[in-house]
């Protein structure tokens, strides 16, 4: 049950705009868009939001001058706020590119800055915090109900700081709030405590609070988020406010290439923008809802192209409908299933198969479908703007089914009559029919074209 009746509101981290967003970086876009797509659908009001994190240590060490870098620009560095700028503009058109929309609010922590330095006044106010040489801690002890989200014990916990700041710790525990200004700095804000700028956990906390008030309803991000950025946004809200910050906790799964998640650190990305260019965005986007949104998902060029031919396959399907016409009634419960799963626990996957049980009934018909259920599928998916092939795309179907044909020919000639008939299903979900001749190879006579 939401908050308000009637009303959802979605928060999800979005990047820390360091560099181009890679795949892995739009996964949690992705989900939490279309999560507000089917809510819509449902009935419900819905506020997206989705930050940008344009305060962090990774931009001021990624916008300072780097000697050895082949980059002119890496090499004569930049601001801090000139490279946060253009990499937010970057994210911007890239996820623009997916074909989704934006969020409804994408708040900058680089203008929340009023709002977070009342939060942290609050949390000393409260006794949760304390100032330390310029520096703001939050402490972790005086919260009972710390772990709680992670279901971590507080004794195994490591903030992920290093040796920053610990020396000016009352506990190892403890977290950052507000740090005070560094030299080799160049962007800072004036707080009660001196210059600095904040850390990264009230950041959202603040931005969170300030789109959508305490006790909203779904607050996302990737599951790598869990320890230690959300476990430490829920404390400080739990702790100056007296209540949850987010009735409901979402977290996607990473993306895996060569067995470990897929992160700018570790060096084994794909940018979004590259991906969108090759596959085009209904395949990235078909390749981001191909898995359950809690797990990991696996990322190379075969999972690309098997959404480039799932996407191929519904363009080939609309071939063969008739637009703004009812589904048949004897399909319609394709459709039911399709929101079946999606209310439960947004199955993608599931929802998935059963768009394209509708589309093999579909494509087995010998009369065209009405295909007014298949294009409000689409919609919630995102891919509601999806054209039917033509030319050289129909053409690529075309080559697919061919070979599909060869396989069955080769299969009959062997005997293998199982996997012929398995052969003739594939081309026949493609949308083509087989007609065999007795010393040519087989026809391929496309459905209702």
């Amino acid at each position: 049950e939401p908050r308000d009746p009637g009303r959802v509101g979605i928060y999800a981290c979005g990047p820390t705009v360091y560099s181009r967003i890679h795949i892995g970086n739009a996964r949690p876009f992705v989900i939490f868009s279309l999560l507000g797509r089917f809510l819509r659908h449902e009935g419900y009001e819905v506020t997206f939001v989705a930050n940008v994190t344009d305060v962090n240590d990774k931009i001021y060490d990624a916008a300072r001058a780097d000697p050895d870098s082949d980059d002119p620009v890496s090499r004569a560095g930049r601001s801090s706020a000139e490279l946060a700028g253009e990499m937010t503009a970057h994210y911007i058109a890239d996820t623009d590119a997916l074909g989704l929309g934006r969020p409804d609010r994408e708040p900058l922590a680089s203008e929340t800055m009023t709002a977070i330095v009342s939060y942290i006044e609050r949390l000393i106010e409260v006794g949760h915090a304390y100032e330390s040489g310029g520096d703001v801690f939050f402490r972790v002890r005086s919260d009972p109900n710390y772990g709680s989200l992670s279901h971590r014990q507080i004794e195994n916990l490591d903030q992920g700081e290093g040796v920053e700041g610990s020396d000016r710790k009352q506990d190892p525990l403890d977290f950052a709030l507000w740090k005070a200004r560094k030299p080799d700095e160049d962007a800072w804000w004036s707080s009660p405590w001196g210059d600095g700028r904040p850390g990264w956990h009230i950041e959202c906390s603040a931005m969170a609070e300030q789109a959508l008030g305490v006790g909203f309803d779904i607050h996302g991000g990737g599951s790598d988020l869990l320890f230690p950025h959300h476990e430490n946004e829920a404390a400080q809200t739990r702790c100056a406010r007296g209540q949850e910050l987010a009735r409901i906790w979402m977290h996607n799964g990473m993306i895996q290439l060569t067995g470990e998640k897929m992160a700018k650190s570790v060096g084994n990305i794909a940018l979004l923008h590259e991906a969108i260019d090759e596959w085009g965005p209904g395949a990235v986007v078909m390749y981001l809802i191909g898995g359950h949104y809690r797990q990991p998902l696996a990322f190379g060029r075969s999972e690309l192209n098997e959404a480039d031919l799932r996407i191929r396959r519904i363009r080939n399907a609309l071939t063969r409908v008739v637009e703004d016409e009812p589904t048949p009634p004897e399909m319609a419960h394709h459709r039911e299933a399709f929101f079946d799963a999606l209310a439960d626990d947004f199955n993608t996957p599931r929802a998935l198969a059963a768009l394209f049980e509708w589309v093999r009934e579909a494509n087995r018909r010998s009369e065209p479908a009405g295909g007014r259920d298949l294009r409000e599928m689409l919609t919630v998916l995102g891919l509601g703007e999806m054209t039917p092939l033509q030319g050289a795309d129909a053409e690529a179907i075309d080559a697919e089914a061919a070979e599909l044909r060869d396989r069955r020919e080769a299969a009959r000639a062997a005997r293998d009559f199982d996997l012929a008939d398995r052969l003739r299903e594939q081309i026949l979900e493609l949308g083509w029919e087989v007609r065999d001749r007795a010393a040519e190879p087989a026809e391929l006579i496309p459905r209702l074209r």
